[in-house]
């Protein structure tokens, strides 16, 4: 359908058509655009309105309804994810966002599985396994009388083939990994993560059921099962288990967890089977090949600040405009496998969320960390559910409902015909929120401002516009505000703002975990499927501040908790200069010397060098190198006297406290008079060897991060140099749309 001259224009911010010249439009074999972003929104919204030629009932005509899809994108007011925008109306044509796939107990399934991971990858997806099917690592293999190797193996070699395989051509694909809590290797499962670098194109969430949560309460042991023959083999102590949860979440944010019970209470179509995982972020959970289309609302086009409420009717309008969009995405998309259409079009399920929440409240000067926050969040939420239903209603009347809905919760219930099994779901709209010009999700701000790199290095700082406008109205926007603000992130701290304004114009690390986790519930109750937010804490948080989050959120009905301490991954980018400061200092004040225990376990790894063989044992407490051993094989005491100090060096470096980011830093690139080439380019020297090692075993994630890993101190977005951010379970630019997620 051509393009007509009478559309609309974008309403785009100059960062916003940025990101959407850089990873939208569609480009030529040199790298050249081949239409404007007028173009792009034309090209999804024709594409999407063509479904419309399937069904007689319609009521719009093709066209007509094109025009209104182009204009609810092109007025900030909808997105769709993103392989929407990226692939409607190309060749490619895969449009869905999310898939899960089966993983089961033959070599056959567990392979087929990673072959179809590869396919969805390479069209732009991302997917979810649960690993609860596999037998246990030594259990016996009838087939052949071997032993199994255990589920935590095959997650590393489906994370070595999501390595190799990059989405669009661009990036890696993601993952979710998801373990019963009741199966034998739970803790290793658990601990998986303990060494950075391990496992990088997955997150992890450990499936919990209520049996268990009862006996955390009690302090009692619960039972773990054999997959294969669904029988007890041995007995953890659940409070134990929950305890160490808790403390590998405040080490590293990971495993994550879900609640499988409260997940499958809300699976609509129970007869197809249960809901064992979902996709990378946790917000969709999905039966086997199933996909989802998400898109989301951006709440801020809706803000009548003076009269401190939302235009509700056009909010209706657009939640049934969408509705009719998403559903149409399902009969557009190409889906990479025959058993995803199958499974797809059996439940028609789509997500449709929210964006601009935090926008919202500050339009309409409302706390985020607030009672009258919440009820507004229950509000709004309760609102878009029953629309988005009552637009599933019409389009089954139009168009039939769901395939299996005559078995379904609604069927059997009586509850009318749906043409959708699921219609709202929560996700992440990192970089969607970009091209819409808002907050993201539901999450609060991360920083009231960011600093955006453009050409020839030259730094900007982007305010938030409400803020500043604010700022401007109570007369107190001086350059020295702008200034500090740009400095710190937040003002709750600042005199220069007022105190009413202090209260409003919170960030994320202004608010409590429980704020955030409440905030997550109060719009899990209006959501079919479940809600992306991260619960960022402090650096100073404790784990009994966690084990406080975990245990609220089984108590408020979420359906799974993201939480994240400020600092505890080292491949986080600090927002501020002042948070990096202090962390600096953290580190300058270490304590003394660390004392060797009586036994460690370590590695061994054999380097060519241009002075001969070197041998560097790297040995480990509590999963970081604690001490290194280098010995060369060539005679020479001058040589081998060299390789042993540099080898106490580091050992004292990392026993005192020091990172391993900056012993790799000053090791690697030292120059020597005898370099070699190796496959991994040529190795300087034997302290650049000792420096690549470590590189290579524990930086892995930071190198995933930082691009080239060049530069490990910069810990910056890899393509702009911006500062990430981690927020909706994933980090994330904010001044060019980069996510680590995909």
């Amino acid at each position: 359908m051509q393009m007509p001259d009478d559309l609309p224009d974008l309403s785009l911010s100059e960062n916003a058509e940025l990101v959407l010249r850089k990873r939208y439009v569609r480009k030529g074999p040199e790298g050249e655009e081949m239409e404007t972003p007028q173009e792009l929104f034309w090209r999804v919204a024709a594409a999407i309105a063509a479904s419309e030629t399937a069904y007689e009932q319609t009521p719009f005509s093709q066209e007509a309804l094109a025009r209104r899809f182009y204009d609810l994108m092109a007025s900030c007011r909808f997105f769709p994810n993103s392989p929407t925008l990226m692939n409607a109306g190309t060749e490619l044509g895969q449009l869905a966002a999310c898939f899960v796939l089966p993983v089961g107990d033959s070599m056959e399934e567990i392979f087929d599985a990673i072959k179809y991971a590869a396919l969805i990858h390479k069209s732009g997806g991302g997917t979810g396994f649960s690993f609860s099917r596999l037998r246990a690592a030594d259990s016996r293999v009838g087939s052949t009388g071997g032993v199994a190797s255990g589920p935590i193996s095959f997650l590393r070699i489906f994370n070595t083939a999501t390595e190799q395989v990059k989405q669009g051509g661009t990036r890696r694909g993601a993952n979710m990994g998801i373990l019963r809590v009741d199966h034998p290797d739970i803790l290793e499962f658990i601990r998986v993560k303990e060494r950075e670098g391990e496992l990088n194109n997955f997150n992890l969430s450990v499936a919990l059921t209520e049996d268990f949560m009862r006996r955390v309460e009690a302090d009692a042991e619960y039972p773990l099962i054999a997959p294969q023959s669904e029988k007890e083999v041995g007995r953890l102590r659940a409070r134990e288990v929950f305890t160490l949860l808790v403390q590998k979440a405040w080490e590293s944010g990971d495993p994550g967890i879900i609640f499988l019970d409260r997940i499958n209470r809300d699976n609509p179509t129970p007869q197809l089977g249960d809901i064992e995982a979902t996709n990378p972020c946790g917000e969709q959970p999905l039966l086997p090949y199933e996909a989802c289309n998400l898109g989301s609302i951006n709440l801020s086009r809706f803000a009548d600040a003076p009269a401190q409420e939302l235009d509700w009717e056009g909010l209706r309008e657009s939640v049934h405009l969408a509705v009719r969009f998403l559903d149409n995405v399902i009969d557009a998309s190409v889906y990479p496998l025959p058993q995803i259409t199958d499974q797809v079009k059996r439940n028609r399920k789509i997500g449709l969320g929210i964006m601009g929440w935090a926008d919202l409240l500050y339009q309409l000067r409302i706390a985020y960390d607030s009672r009258q926050a919440l009820s507004l969040g229950e509000k709004v939420m309760d609102f878009i559910q029953k629309e988005a239903r009552s637009a599933s209603k019409d389009l089954a009347r139009e168009r039939g409902p769901f395939p299996a809905y005559a078995d379904s919760v609604f069927g059997k219930q009586n509850l009318g015909p749906y043409r959708n099994a699921t219609t709202t779901t929560i996700a992440p709209t990192g970089t969607l929120s970009i091209l819409a010009g808002c907050s993201s999700g539901i999450e609060p701000l991360f920083a009231l401002s960011f600093v955006r790199e453009v050409m020839d290095g030259e730094r900007l700082v982007e305010t938030n516009p409400i803020f500043r406008q604010a700022m401007e109205e109570a007369g107190c926007a001086s350059q020295r505000l702008l200034d500090e603000v740009a400095r710190k992130g937040t003002v709750r701290d600042m005199e220069l703002v007022p105190d009413d304004m202090r209260n409003v114009f919170v960030t994320a690390m202004d608010i409590d975990g429980e704020a955030h986790l409440r905030m997550q519930a109060a719009f899990q109750k209006y959501t079919d499927n479940a809600v992306s937010k991260t619960v960022n804490l402090p650096h100073e948080a404790t784990q009994e501040d966690i084990r406080h989050i975990y245990w609220l959120a089984y108590e408020q009905g979420c359906k799974g908790v993201t939480v994240y301490r400020d600092g505890c991954k080292s491949v986080q980018v600090l927002s501020t200069e002042e948070s990096r400061s202090q962390r600096q200092a953290e580190e300058e004040g270490k304590a003394p010397v660390r004392q060797r225990p009586d036994v460690v376990y370590g590695f061994t790894q054999k380097v060519k060098t241009g002075l001969g063989e070197l041998y560097l044992t790297v040995n480990e407490v509590d999963g970081r190198p604690f001490e290194v051993f280098a010995t060369i094989g060539r005679s020479g005491r001058s040589i081998t006297a060299k390789a042993e100090a540099i080898g106490r060096l580091v050992s004292l470096a990392l026993r005192s406290g020091v990172p391993v980011r900056e012993v790799v830093k000053q090791l690697k690139g030292i120059g020597g008079e005898h370099p070699v080439f190796q496959e991994k380019g040529l190795l300087l020297s034997i302290p650049d060897a000792v420096g690549r090692v470590l590189e290579q075993r524990y930086l892995q994630d930071e190198l995933a991060t930082s691009g080239s890993g060049k530069d490990l101190t910069k810990r910056s977005c890899p393509e702009c140099g911006g500062e990430l951010v981690f927020q909706e379970g994933c980090f994330l630019c904010q001044a060019c749309g980069y996510t680590k997620c995909g």
